[in-house]
């Protein structure tokens, strides 16, 4: 399994949360250098919380699955 499909599985994880409260995420692109880059859609793309969602969410959710990820930036 790819790294990319690696992560889309951990985004697959994470989406349901997202999609309960109304929103959603995209895989944008994964680096050769463990970059990952997400866009959050609907509710999530203008929540206040949204940074806090990515950062102690998705990407707890990506690192702990995909080990070779250093980071995860939404676009």
């Amino acid at each position: 399994m790819s790294i990319k499909e690696k992560v889309q599985k951990a985004l697959d994880g994470v989406r349901s949360g997202l999609q309960a409260d109304g929103g959603d995420i995209e895989l944008v692109n994964v680096s050769d250098d463990g970059v990952v880059q997400v866009k959050l859609t609907g509710a999530c793309g203008s929540c206040p919380m949204a940074q806090m969602t990515l950062q102690f969410g998705v990407t707890k959710a990506v690192k702990d699955a995909v080990p070779e990820v250093k980071e995860v930036q939404a676009v």
